[in-house]
């Protein structure tokens, strides 16, 4: 016997229910850990590096004569290599004072950072509130956050021009020019940040809407069933 209408219809909410919970679900894990992606962002002092270099070993034998320093920066430090395995770093993430020439990159990443962070803390709203207007406030702080990011990763280029990059890549560098350094890895995880926020967002954004798809005509959502993101039926 084939399913009437309204059975067929009640059979197609409640599949769409367990896949949007399931989405919902892995949008939440992938939304922490874009949280955790930019502490690191932020703490790392590998966003410009000189890499491997190599000399000759006659090159550099006057008594003037040494070769230029090797290491990183990021935001917060500075840090050159040395004979010892430890490198010898300048500025800590600690002291809240970031290189003068990246305070704007910074204040942009700490900007992006808190409001992941809120958005991570919104998660807990979904045993009390709504879960579409949930999804859409995460949906819109992570799109703010993904904008910050991305201003964060314009203006940091445009400050090359610092003593701290001419100590560590010569005298070649300018605004987008970074000399003898080239971009190293937390500066590459930024720019993906900014796509992954902008994939979290239009989730949420998506999810948000089909969960206003599924309401009622009439009255408040079931406290048992849409309301919570990780509940039962």
């Amino acid at each position: 016997m084939q399913p009437g209408p309204p059975e067929v219809v009640t059979l197609y909410q409640t599949e769409f229910i367990r896949s949007a919970r399931a989405v919902g679900v892995l949008w939440g894990v992938c939304t922490l850990c874009f949280a955790v992606i930019e502490v690191v962002i932020l703490i790392q002092p590998s966003w410009v590096g000189t890499g491997e270099i190599h000399y000759r070993p006659d090159q550099y034998q006057g008594p003037q004569e040494k070769a230029p320093p090797s290491g990183s920066l990021g935001l917060y430090e500075v840090c050159v290599e040395t004979d010892w395995l430890v490198p010898d770093c300048r500025g800590s993430i600690s002291s809240l004072a970031p290189i003068p020439a990246f305070q704007s990159a910074a204040v942009f990443v700490c900007m992006s950072l808190v409001l992941v962070w809120i958005s991570v803390g919104c998660l807990a709203l979904f045993h009390f509130c709504n879960s579409a207007t949930v999804y859409k406030i995460c949906a819109w702080l992570q799109l703010c956050a993904g904008f910050c990011l991305a201003l964060s990763c314009l203006v940091f280029p445009d400050s090359w021009d610092a003593p701290e990059m001419r100590f560590l890549c010569g005298e070649e560098v300018g605004s987008f020019s970074s000399g003898r350094c080239s971009v190293h890895w937390a500066f590459i995880l930024a720019i993906l940040g900014v796509l992954d926020a902008l994939i979290l967002s239009t989730l949420a954004f998506v999810l948000g809407n089909r969960q206003d798809a599924l309401l009622p005509p009439s009255g408040p959502p079931n406290k048992n069933g849409m309301r919570h993101l990780l509940g039962t039926q």
